[in-house]
């Protein structure tokens, strides 16, 4: 993988729940721990997440899962009923690329989020980050 464009990112956040950067093509970039985090942890991390996309104003996601283990049911059900409406509603934010996890259990997990969120944001799944850094890049020129 070429390691430029991590080497264009800034540390906004960091908590157990893992790490949120700034990716000046145009996105935040969620790079998750692997271990099991509790709800609030979690919660935490998200509402970084948002006061960056507010911040910067990208509205796009890259969710970088690694090891990340499956999210709890209520973290799921968090992100799909007061989150991801949120980050619409304030960050007008709209779309994520989710570089998978490897753990299929972890990739249930996501689709449940999929499947769950409302239908204005846009989740496309990726293998490789150059694959959802290249689909994101594409959204920020309009193509």
């Amino acid at each position: 993988m070429n390691s430029l464009p991590y080497a264009q990112e800034t540390l906004f956040f960091q908590n157990q729940a893992g790490k949120l950067f700034y990716q000046p093509a145009g996105y935040v970039r969620l790079a998750w721990a692997a271990e099991r985090q509790p709800l609030e942890t979690i919660q935490a991390f998200y509402e970084q997440v948002l006061a960056l996309l507010q911040r910067s104003g990208v509205g796009r996601i890259l969710s970088d899962h690694g090891q990340r283990p499956p999210l709890p049911i209520a973290a799921q059900e968090w992100l799909t009923t007061s989150w991801i409406p949120r980050a619409m509603s304030l960050a007008r934010t709209r779309h994520c690329a989710i570089v998978e996890g490897a753990d299929p259990m972890h990739r249930l997990s996501t689709q449940s989020v999929v499947s769950t969120a409302p239908t204005e944001f846009q989740f496309k799944r990726f293998d490789t980050f150059t694959a959802a850094d290249a689909w994101l890049r594409g959204l920020a020129l309009g193509k």
